[in-house]
């Protein structure tokens, strides 16, 4: 997906943006304890417009064959499809379907990246895909649909009587 590199990503109160390390410019969301306890995910957009997302394989991401878990690479997989579809959902969403096909071992030292699109947007619902990569190496391949989620209007206050 191609976006302007100074786009800026929605959520913006809810963005970190690292200062230090591997990860200096990359930004990643804390509104999801889940995500943050089981990444750190980065996603940032490059100045051809795409839109990147990556994480380093750490030994708490490992199963107990010493591989990167299954649930790591759906969870890291399910960031990235909003990482990729934030620009055109501008606002909040959830995931209604996600298929994935593990194809490959992921390794401690491995930098797992994204390679994704949306493949149609619709009013309210947005398709996307996407493949996880190391090295020239095909590690997972997923698709998802986001469905985008209409804030709900707060109840008036009840006047007093």
């Amino acid at each position: 997906m191609n976006v302007p590199a100074d786009a800026v990503i929605p959520f913006s109160s809810d963005v970190y943006t690292e200062t230090e390390g591997e990860f200096a410019g990359w930004s990643t969301w804390k509104r999801d304890s889940f995500e943050s306890l089981s990444g750190p995910f980065w996603h940032k957009v490059e100045a051809d417009g795409r839109i990147r997302c990556a994480f380093r394989v750490e030994p708490r991401h490992l199963n107990g064959m010493k591989n990167v878990h299954g649930g790591c690479f759906m969870t890291f997989a399910d960031y990235c499809l909003f990482a990729l579809a934030s620009r055109e959902l501008a606002g909040p969403g959830i995931t209604v379907s996600f298929a994935c096909e593990f194809l490959d071992a992921g390794r401690v030292g491995d930098l797992i990246e994204c390679d994704g699109e949306m493949t149609r947007i619709g009013g309210s619902l947005i398709f996307l895909r996407g493949v996880l990569h190391t090295d020239g190496r095909k590690l997972f391949s997923f698709s998802g649909t986001i469905k985008r989620v209409k804030k709900r209007a707060k109840p008036a206050a009840i006047a007093a009587e």
